[in-house]
């Protein structure tokens, strides 16, 4: 599913929102691939134990192995460019696709080596059909519809959206994606299994985001983490100081590595914890994030946000 929206003359690309349970497939194997990012993600850290419990052990090891890679990226770009919507439908496309076929293809989207596409091609249709099979085709069906109606409410917005930036803003949670001559297009994809991250991938002409959508499948008494998020982030002196620092204008990492005087791991940290918040704007360009700058409406929705979690619970 894709429409697509011209941003305004300031901003030379077309904004689009896509979703299928493709993409959520994939989202769902690169959170699985991305042990470091466990304590990061909402996601119950039990949950790739659980997983690994339902897979092969043969495959399991493999993907104890695999890596976000160069090859990664071109099959999130395959993915992207399959006319179909399942996972079932994608490993019958890749299956029927010849070699020739997507070197052609690879090379018109991306400078990336094509070398070794035959290798690729079987790399696929090994990790799409076993994690399809173990986990994917299984996986409580409310996240895909939740996605879905997502999607649905986005697009939507999209399509009356006269302040895309703001749009944009708002849904990946404070990217914004700086215009530059080659891109043209940006996907937006609502994503389950990475949230509170973006996943940013950028090709010749277009970059494609899978969003955290806000998509919340537990108690309703309780506070949504993204929303939980916000408080314990502020809850610490240096996050503080990083908000008051960006009061004054955009900063670079190292300028606020600089002014916080702590290391840039411990300082990453920090910043990571603000981003997941949705406390700061993170300037991207292609794939490189250039600045961070204060998101004060963000600030200015914390006490709204409180009283409405209080008064609901009367």
């Amino acid at each position: 599913m894709s429409d697509s929206v011209t941003v305004p003359k300031s901003v030379s690309y077309t904004i689009e929102l896509q979703f299928n349970p493709l993409y959520e497939c994939l989202n769902s194997l690169h959170t699985y691939i991305c042990r470091p990012s466990y304590k990061k993600i909402d996601l119950d850290p039990s949950w790739a134990k659980s997983v690994e419990e339902q897979l092969p052990p043969a495959f399991a090891e493999r993907l104890a192995q695999t890596g976000i890679d160069a090859e990664w990226r071109l099959i999130v770009l395959l993915v992207c460019c399959c006319p179909h919507k399942t996972p079932e439908q994608f490993i019958q496309w890749i299956e029927d696709m010849t070699v020739k076929q997507l070197e052609v293809l690879i090379a018109e989207h991306t400078s990336l080596p094509v070398t070794g596409v035959a290798r690729l091609r079987s790399r696929i249709l090994m990790l799409f059909q076993q994690w399809n099979e173990y986990y994917f085709s299984r996986i409580d069906q409310q996240i895909i519809a939740g996605l879905q109606q997502e999607y649905e409410q986005k697009q939507a917005i999209l399509m009356q959206n006269h302040h895309l930036s703001t749009f944009v803003d708002e849904v990946t949670n404070g990217i914004v994606f700086e215009p530059h001559a080659e891109l043209k297009r940006l996907i937006l994809v609502p994503h389950y299994h990475f949230k509170p991250l973006n996943i940013i991938y950028a090709y010749h002409s277009f970059v494609i985001c899978h969003y955290p959508a806000k998509l919340y499948l537990g108690d309703s008494s309780e506070l949504p983490p993204y929303e939980y998020r916000v408080i314990r982030a502020l809850a610490e002196q240096s996050r503080l100081k990083i908000l008051k620092y960006l009061y004054n204008g955009p900063r670079s990492f190292i300028e606020i590595v600089r002014y916080l005087g702590l290391s840039k791991g411990i300082t990453h940290d920090h910043v990571t914890k603000l981003r997941s918040a949705g406390l700061l704007h993170a300037h991207i360009q292609g794939e490189t994030l250039t600045v961070y700058s204060l998101r004060t409406h963000a600030i200015d929705h914390l006490q709204q946000m409180l009283m409405h979690f209080i008064e609901d619970n009367q």
